[in-house]
């Protein structure tokens, strides 16, 4: 089956494993110290108490992960994904030492407020990152459905691993472990390669990703959809209990055991989220995810009862897990490369605005609806939000950009200066060429008729049947033909299996002499490798 190899070739790519691996230590660090945090505040003030604490992590996190995102679009991703991985850890350690001392209340909640707002690093700038070390638009989706495989188990099984923490030694003992965790995080990506490509580019402003969203009508209708995505879940937290003890007539307990069903219902969907990989369009899977999530809810509220919740409530994380994973994807392949980061920054921002909506409007809408009426509300925001925007999302599923190839040609000093219309442009005009390993791509002194991009594979360069150097991914051959018009300097032959992207030269030479900065960097290319002999053509 394609995409179950798909999906296996994640974890065969290094770089895709290691950021992977990472992203389960952040996912059990962020929900482990969440639960164990808002206990260890509700045995010193009650639910109030525990109410104020949640607010006081997402106000700040909300705030700062749109200038926090701003790095990701001007640094190396890999250098900003391990500094917020860092950061979260350090934070984690100083809110453990003071609860494991018995310090005050106080200095652990605003300690654990610098940890929550270091987590906003870590999304936006794995978005940046997937992309340009995907080999393919389909690998990428592949690893946007392992990244939503591993947070629907992280909110299942991280409440279980904090309950055993807490009971071995409490909440100091949750967070000095996922310190630890979240530390080998930042170990696991700190060896990924990952070329700087915008630390040139002048300082991006933090609200750059509010003025894109604003103003392209897909990343627009995507990060609302997703926000209240956000909304509807912040509410269930309030409405978990709602069900549990004013409709189902149970104790409060049974409310956790509701939650762990959603989040089954996020691990089931793991073959549901499968389906999404290789797909072109997926804003039909966006819709019927959001549709089923909102349609559970619905049911749940017209058949109160016990199996019933315990049935529908695993649905609903279905359709949420469909429409989190094929939203995400989408606004990545939509959202402008060079502003990627912020828009995830600002989406980072307003889901956890979303969250502490949801859980205030969930309440509201409890006193004026009713119990069940409340789970109604938001059995009809989901799909309404969705009406509103559905123009905007089908455009968005019509226009995605080839954000893989635009990684990987905004990568390579001679694109890099290129503005984002001729970059599209070149993006789509690469074709995709697989070779077997020892297969010839060039051969010295024929002529030469396109420029290629190693997507993945090693190379052998010769001249003169003498081996010069070595190609990898990321690497970039044959200009000096094109530029100076001359046959084939080299032989370059496939060592390993290779995916090549091949660029046809009148584009290129289009593209590369039409820009002084590009042309620039393309001479000073060609007269390095003439001058060291190691060139291939």
């Amino acid at each position: 089956m394609r995409s179950a190899r798909l999906l296996a070739g994640v974890f065969r790519n290094p770089d895709l494993r290691r950021v992977e691996l990472a992203f389960v230590g952040f996912n059990a660090a962020e929900w482990g110290v969440w639960i164990a945090l808002l206990i260890y505040a509700y045995e010193r003030g009650g639910a109030t108490t525990a109410g104020v604490v949640a607010v006081v992590q997402l106000i700040p996190a909300a705030l700062f992960a749109p200038l926090a995102a701003s790095f990701g679009d001007r640094r190396s991703p890999t250098r900003v994904l391990a500094a917020g991985y860092l950061a979260q850890s350090l934070a984690l350690a100083a809110t453990a030492t003071v609860l494991l001392a018995g310090g005050s209340p106080f200095a652990a909640y605003a300690l654990a407020a610098v940890a929550a707002t270091a987590v906003t690093v870590t999304r936006p700038a794995q978005a940046v990152l997937l992309p340009s070390l995907a080999r393919t638009p389909a690998e990428l989706t592949a690893a946007n459905v392992v990244s939503g495989w591993i947070e629907s188990v992280a909110v299942l099984a991280s409440p279980a691993l904090a309950g055993l923490l807490l009971g071995a030694g409490g909440a100091g003992t949750v967070f000095a472990v996922m310190a630890g965790t979240v530390f080998v995080s930042a170990v696991l990506v700190a060896p990924v390669r990952s070329r700087a490509v915008h630390e040139d580019a002048p300082v991006a402003a933090p609200l750059d990703g509010l003025r894109v969203v604003a103003h392209e009508p897909g990343p627009r209708s995507l990060v609302w959809l997703l926000t209240v995505e956000a909304v509807a879940l912040g509410a269930l937290d309030v409405l978990y209990v709602v069900l549990a003890i004013g409709v189902l007539h149970h104790s409060g307990g049974t409310a956790g055991y509701l939650n762990a069903a959603f989040g089954a219902g996020g691990v089931a969907g793991v073959a549901v989220t499968t389906a999404l990989v290789g797909r072109r369009r997926l804003a039909p899977s966006l819709l019927a995810g959001l549709g089923l999530f909102a349609a559970a809810l619905a049911l749940i509220a017209a058949v109160p009862s016990t199996v019933a919740a315990f049935l529908l409530l695993p649905v609903a994380g279905v359709g949420r897990a469909l429409l989190d994973v094929a939203g995400r994807t989408l606004l990545q392949r939509t959202a402008r490369p060079e502003a990627l980061a912020r828009v995830f920054g600002l989406l980072e921002g307003v889901t956890m605005a979303g969250y502490a909506l949801g859980s205030i409007s969930a309440s509201g809408f409890v006193a004026l609806t009713g119990n069940r009426g409340a789970f109604v509300c938001f059995a009809v925001l989901l799909p309404v939000s969705a009406v509103v925007v559905l123009r905007g999302v089908l455009g968005a599923d019509a226009v995605a950009l080839p954000i893989v190839e635009l990684a990987r040609l905004r990568a390579l000093p001679i694109f890099a200066p290129l503005d984002a219309a001729t970059l599209e442009g070149l993006a789509r005009c690469l074709e995709p060429r697989e070779l077997a390993a020892g297969a010839p791509v060039v051969r010295e002194g024929e002529r030469g008729d396109l420029f290629y991009v190693v997507a993945d594979g090693e190379l052998d360069v010769s001249v003169n049947g003498v081996h010069v150097r070595s190609l990898e991914r990321g690497d970039c051959f044959g200009e000096i033909a094109l530029l100076r018009n001359v046959p084939r300097t080299a032989t370059v032959t496939a060592r390993t299996a290779v995916l090549l992207d091949a660029l046809d030269g009148t584009s290129f030479i289009a593209a590369v002499t039409g820009h002084d900065p590009s042309a620039r960097a393309a001479g000073e290319l060609v007269r390095g490798r003439l001058e060291r002999a190691t060139t291939p053509s």
